[in-house]
């Protein structure tokens, strides 16, 4: 019987990225190791959510790993700046960003997966429902992957190292509808960039007004329950 190839799956506890990891586990068959990342953001609600998330999908090694990117500001999910609403559709990058975060946790994770010898990296970013952050392109992805091959060891023995983004070219909708397929169950997941101290999602970030658009767009009901419902 052939080895099961091994995953580390960057999970943050929201929709794309468990969703990722469901397909990881349930399409692809990997022995999936995720990762969260406590970077200073605003709330604790999205660790608590990858810990359920990894949990109900029957992960027994979920890790959270502290990196302080306060230090580097410049971001409203790491500072005081406000959380910017009903606002998605207008143009250029939002405050939202952080400033090489998924250059940052990609590093992380590959150096994770140098250590267990995990073959892929997955991670939920998309270029269709996305909030014009750069660090989620292919072209970035492919850079990156190439980037570690040649600066680990394991990259340079030629042990195999890829990066995987099974939903970077699909729509919100079509990333629910692969979850409730796989059997998700996203009222587990938390999406909210400025939720209410109990959890409670906003209703009018960018993160919030994809999500919900996404489960309208299908006809399904968000299990979340919004502030302003």
């Amino acid at each position: 019987m052939a080895e099961q190839s091994r995953a580390v799956v960057l999970l943050s506890g929201g929709l794309d990225s468990s969703t990722a990891l469901a397909w990881a586990i349930k399409r692809q068959g990997w022995d999936c190791h995720t990762v969260a990342f406590d970077y200073g953001q605003r709330h604790r609600v999205e660790l608590e959510s990858s810990a359920r998330v990894a949990a109900s999908l029957g992960v027994t090694d979920h890790r959270v790993i502290r990196v302080d990117m306060r230090t580097i500001g410049h971001s409203s999910l790491t500072s005081d700046m406000p959380v910017p609403k009903d606002e998605a559709e207008q143009a250029g990058v939002p405050t939202t960003y952080v400033p090489a975060r998924n250059l940052i946790f990609l590093s992380l994770a590959a150096g994770l997966a140098e250590t267990i010898a995990a073959s892929y990296l997955v991670i939920g970013a998309n270029v269709v429902d996305y909030s014009g952050y750069p660090d989620c392109r292919p072209e970035f992805l492919e850079a990156f992957v190439q980037a570690a091959r040649i600066g680990t060891k394991a990259g340079c023995e030629g042990k195999k190292l890829e990066v995987s983004a099974p939903l970077i070219t699909l729509g919100k909708d079509e990333i629910i509808s692969l979850g409730l397929e796989l059997g998700l169950d996203y009222g587990l997941t938390s999406s909210c960039y400025d939720p209410h101290a109990d959890g409670t999602p906003c209703g009018h970030c960018d993160s919030c007004f994809y999500r919900r658009q996404g489960f309208e767009k299908l006809g399904q009901k968000d299990p979340l329950v919004y502030a302003d419902m």
